[in-house]
């Protein structure tokens, strides 16, 4: 099976071999053939990429530096049976404005329904970050922003649901289901079918129907061809491997894309392990789910015996998804990334550990990448380096994960 390129995934009917399509309601289609048709002129077209390249640079800030983690190498080390570790080195996407990779799709996709003549945007978000980054790439634009959210997820990141209304988007919890991202979804693509006249939706995740997989892995795609770029000029090399977390999975999406045709560089993507292994303990797909329908794309999804979604969980609102990006689902099945998984304790550890050793909070997502780099560097050689995409700041946790943490430390009753 060959490695996916841009120019060849997803086909022509938005599959990535088996999976992607649009799976959707008849009121869907023309929404979605208008879309696909307005973002195919759109990148071919050298003045929207001129300005969307100007947006990026003046207001988000890229490109985003590539840094070695010193004295996180050094804890892999002390893991070590060896003594010694791979370098671990940061592709640091916290340092964009709102503090994530977000705001990298945003501004694209803002910019596109400029250029379609729309008015207002819709977004859904679990852990904020997307609904931040799209509120203001709304206020940067003069576009009204509507974005849904679970009111367990409103909770965790009460942060965030204050910045997106600072910045005049109007908040929607969702209290059906279990309140988180899969609801929002839910509820965003309702009001889409009703309103995709006037209003274009930006999917904050390479999910959804085609061709919003490729759309939001074209424009997070930023982040893999500056770090590839910063690795040669820093190291006159690529780096051995590349990890990130995998929720619906655009900031993996966006730095493994290119390098997929790199067979030098193994790609590691690492979903949230939650609890245990238990059905609705943890959010993993890939790790144990089965192929379906979720949000108009068929996918690695988690569900239940009867064929309906399954409950999940993550201490990390932004992986508490139970799909995941159908490009993902090809590279898992072609063997081109490996995917594993990593517990709620082992990502607040590395939360921790990335705090007190390099001075930088991650986010919560981020932290479930970093325990496994600790992990994997700790097997490899001092000459060799491990690559992790840092793919948010950790502000927004800083509450949930001291409430996590202290319950931790709580003796059982």
């Amino acid at each position: 099976m060959p490695n996916p390129t841009a120019t060849t995934l997803p086909d022509a009917r938005g599959r990535f071999g088996a999976y992607g399509g649009a799976f959707v309601p008849e009121t869907l289609v023309g929404a979605l053939r208008e879309l696909a048709q307005a973002y195919d002129d759109a990148r071919r077209d050298p003045a929207f990429q001129r300005e969307l390249d100007r947006t990026l640079a003046d207001f988000v800030g890229r490109p985003t530096p590539l840094c070695f983690a010193p004295r996180l190498t050094e804890l892999a080390a002390s893991r070590s049976k060896t003594g010694g570790a791979a370098q671990i080195w940061l592709k640091r996407e916290d340092l964009c404005h709102t503090g994530a990779h977000k705001i990298n799709n945003t501004m694209g996709q803002a910019l596109l329904a400029k250029r379609m003549g729309r008015t207002r945007i819709i977004a859904e978000t679990g852990a904020g970050q997307h609904g931040v980054a799209s509120a203001t790439a709304a206020s940067r634009m003069g576009l009204s922003c509507d974005v849904y959210m679970g009111s367990e997820d409103a909770r965790r990141q009460r942060l965030n649901v204050v910045r997106m209304r600072l910045m005049g988007a109007r908040v929607i919890e969702v209290d059906s289901g279990s309140r988180t991202l899969k609801d929002a979804t839910n509820e965003a693509m309702r009001d889409w079918m009703g309103s995709s006249d006037t209003t274009l939706y930006i999917i904050g995740s390479v999910v959804g129907p085609h061709p919003f997989p490729m759309i939001v892995r074209d424009f997070q795609s930023v982040i893999g061809r500056e770090a590839r770029e910063q690795c040669l000029r820093e190291w006159n090399a690529l780096p051995d491997c590349v990890v990130a977390c995998v929720g619906g999975g655009s900031n993996a999406a966006g730095i493994f894309h290119p390098f997929a045709q790199d067979e030098g560089v193994a790609l590691v993507g690492v979903e949230a392990g939650g609890r245990s292994t238990n059905a609705g303990d943890h959010a993993a797909p890939l790790a144990f789910g089965s192929p379906g329908v979720l949000h108009g794309s068929m996918s690695y999804v988690l569900q239940d015996e009867h064929g309906q979604t399954a409950d999940v969980h993550s201490c990390s609102a932004g992986l508490d998804y139970p799909g995941v990006g159908p490009e993902h689902a090809y590279w898992k099945d072609a063997g081109r990334v490996r995917y594993t998984h990593v517990g709620d304790d082992a990502a607040l550890d590395a939360f921790v550990a990335m705090s007190e050793t390099e001075g930088i909070i991650p986010a919560l997502e981020t932290s479930h990448a970093l325990a496994h780099a600790i992990d994997l560097a700790a097997t490899m050689q001092p000459d060799q380096r491990v690559l992790v995409n840092l793919s948010g700041r950790g502000d927004k946790d800083v509450d949930e994960a001291a409430r996590l943490l202290e319950a931790r430390q709580k003796p059982a009753q």
